[in-house]
């Protein structure tokens, strides 16, 4: 007992290569094939190969969410499937726009938070995790950013710990002016009322408009016609006079838009967590899918709504044009919102607007750019 406790207070040495999963330059879980299979409107599919092209005036700073099982309360530093696979599916497309970083850290794991939720309270420390996300990030900061901008991309706990990060270390501060955008689904951005900053954090507003800079995009997703029960797990708020920001990646104005869904690995089924490519025996007009990633374009649509005291992205799902594959990327059976609703598309928060994501880090870019262009200029 005493080893494991003194093990878990020994800093992790973030100059390291092996503390990280991904960084610039190096084949590894980042470098995965991120090639999608689209299924049109025909339900014919369609091969979209990867990009190529690597930015490398934008850095991305990425912390995984909730997924490890080791059995402690936190988790080692030893990647096995899950860190791997989930960073794959959410991490790894933004090799497209940015320069990638994702720390190991010994997070409050799956184990303990489902204990939690059976009453059994939770043994992790989320102090540690926080602990070792921030020596990352100072580890990156003084060693790799070079003056580059950055976007905090996180989801769930990893979302959790990015807030904290911001509103210690970020907020107000001169590196601000180099943030062009936390990505923070998961959790609740607390605001005022009627307001897009304040509440959480000081001088970092919701991101409300395209190409807007130094902003937070934030949400927690239910199902359209399935709204969040008042027992609702995301999207809420516990403080009188504020309430959890939402804003839609696909539309960051407001108002109904199509969502731009990369379903990917790892996978959620009937409650339990499956890490193995969801495209394994899957196949679509008489043709197999080979891909990691699938989109059907036309499935998904979004909103940002408020029912009740919870704030959230409603999302509507279509039939799709492959009805089958449709129900196994987006039914209930697999998402787990019809038995576990106050949860929603808690655990695909991220993949259904991956694509959207990565456009709005894009069109930030380019106003980063023009901003600086701008100011050179003056």
């Amino acid at each position: 007992m005493l080893l494991a406790l003194a093990l878990a207070a020994t800093p992790v040495d973030y100059a390291r290569g092996d503390a990280w999963l991904c960084r610039p330059g190096r084949t590894d879980v980042c470098a995965a094939d991120l090639s999608v299979t689209r299924i049109d409107a025909t339900g014919q599919p369609r091969v979209e190969r990867a990009p190529t092209r690597r930015p490398a005036d934008v850095d991305c700073f990425y912390v995984y969410p909730t997924v490890s099982l080791d059995p402690g309360g936190n988790s080692d530093l030893e990647p096995d499937r899950t860190e791997r696979g989930i960073t794959e599916a959410q991490f790894a497309p933004f090799r497209s726009v940015c320069r990638t970083f994702a720390p190991l850290y010994r997070q409050v794991t799956l184990t303990a938070l489902r204990k939690g939720l059976g009453g059994g309270g939770i043994p992790g420390d989320f102090n540690l995790a926080y602990g070792d996300v921030r020596a990352a990030w100072q580890q990156y900061l003084a060693h790799d950013n070079r003056g580059r901008p950055f976007v905090l991309v996180g989801h769930s706990q990893g979302s959790l710990l990015l807030k904290r990060l911001v509103e210690e270390e970020i907020d107000g501060k001169p590196v601000q002016r180099r943030m062009l955008s936390a990505i923070l689904p998961g959790t609740a951005v607390l605001v005022p009322t009627g307001r897009d900053v304040g509440g959480n954090f000081r001088a970092v507003p919701l991101c409300r408009s395209d190409g807007q800079i130094g902003c937070v995009v934030t949400w927690a997703s239910y199902r359209a016609g399935t709204p969040p029960p008042a027992n609702a797990l995301f999207g809420s708020s516990r403080r009188a006079g504020l309430v959890a920001g939402c804003t839609n990646p696909a539309r960051l104005a407001g108002g109904v838009a199509p969502l731009d869904a990369r379903f990917g690995a790892p996978w959620w089924k009937g409650g339990v967590a499956q890490y193995a490519p969801p495209a394994a025996g899957w196949s679509v007009a008489g043709k197999p899918i080979t891909t990691r990633f699938v989109a059907m374009p036309g499935l998904l649509s979004g909103t940002c709504t408020t029912f009740g005291a919870v704030s959230y992205l409603s999302v509507t799902v279509g039939p799709g044009s492959a009805l089958d594959l449709a129900e196994a990327v987006a039914g209930t059976a697999t998402i787990g919102d019809a038995a576990y609703p106050d949860w929603g598309f808690h655990v695909v928060d991220r993949a259904i607007v991956q694509g959207d994501l990565l456009d709005v880090v894009r069109r930030q870019r380019r106003a980063y750019a023009r901003r600086r262009a701008g100011t050179r200029a003056g």
